[in-house]
């Protein structure tokens, strides 16, 4: 079983000790997001989890525990954006996450820490050039500490578009995307690091760039020594390259307050879960 922790929420950056108590309890417990009332108990234990693959933008809460991992093989997906406080609310200062990701690298090695570019948007202020000036001032500071770098592009969902409307966001058109791409994928070369696009349609191989899988069946075997009999995951939708793994996280929690979020719906609502949040339950919230 692949674990994913999580696509709804950064579980590292909130609830890393509820995380902790739950490997040790050996089981969590997780919504059914469509039906609220079903729930599914997950078994933690290193005999059934192959991997662990945790998502965040600052996963510094963890970081004085890793050796409560020892038992399990696992890798970060870890985002580190060109945004502004005017886009991502309550990330903390570049600088803090990027001595952060250092120290994460230096731990575990660059091979298991991905850095994240995405969703790549754009307004009247971060148009082309903007992307490609602080992408290369991120390579830069990141250079020997990871190998691969992930990038999107925004898809401005409903939910995605009201969070967004204040600000004049944009998805890039076919040719914006190639032309980013291009130059991002020359400055990845520089610093010695590969491209990957998730859950992209747009083919990017004639500038350099391949189709990922976040949930990496490849990279998984390759660090675990093993072959995986695993398949894609149906959940997901169709240009993306995930295997199947089980997501242990809850919408409406994270409070980065990224207006491009699509697993916050209400601020609300966010703040109301994270009050009803007990490090010591089963369940994430609740």
């Amino acid at each position: 079983m692949i674990l994913s922790v999580s696509r709804r929420t950064d579980i590292p950056a909130f609830y890393s000790e509820w995380f902790y108590n739950r490997l040790k309890e050996g089981f969590v417990y997780v919504r059914n997001p469509m039906y609220i009332h079903q729930v599914s108990k997950v078994i933690l234990s290193p005999e059934v989890v192959d991997c662990i693959v945790f998502w965040s933008k600052n996963p510094w809460p963890m970081l004085s525990r890793l050796d409560e991992l020892k038992d399990y093989m696992y890798y970060f997906q870890y985002t580190i954006n060109a945004y502004d406080k005017g886009m991502e609310l309550s990330v903390p200062r570049k600088e803090g996450i990027i001595n952060t990701f250092k120290e994460l690298s230096d731990k575990i090695g660059p091979k298991r820490v991905i850095w994240r570019y995405d969703p790549i948007l754009l307004t009247e202020k971060m148009d082309t050039d903007y992307h490609v000036k602080y992408f290369e001032e991120i390579a830069k500071r990141l250079e020997g500490r990871m190998n691969t770098c992930v990038i999107s592009f925004v898809d401005l969902y409903k939910k995605t578009q009201s969070n967004l409307k204040d600000t004049q966001a944009r998805e890039p058109s076919q040719n914006e995307m190639v032309e980013r791409a291009t130059k991002m994928c020359q400055i990845a070369q520089e610093y010695g690091m590969v491209i990957q696009t998730c859950a992209e349609a747009i083919e990017l191989e004639s500038v350099g760039i391949k189709h990922g899988k976040c949930i990496d069946s490849v990279l998984i075997e390759d660090l675990l020594g093993v072959k995986l009999v695993v398949g894609k995951d149906p959940n997901q939708r169709k240009e993306c390259g995930c295997v199947q793994s089980i997501d242990i996280g809850e919408y409406n929690t994270c409070a980065h307050g990224c207006k491009y979020c699509y697993a916050n719906f209400k601020d609300s609502m966010v703040a109301r879960n994270r009050v009803a949040h007990d490090p010591m339950s089963p369940l994430l919230i609740g």
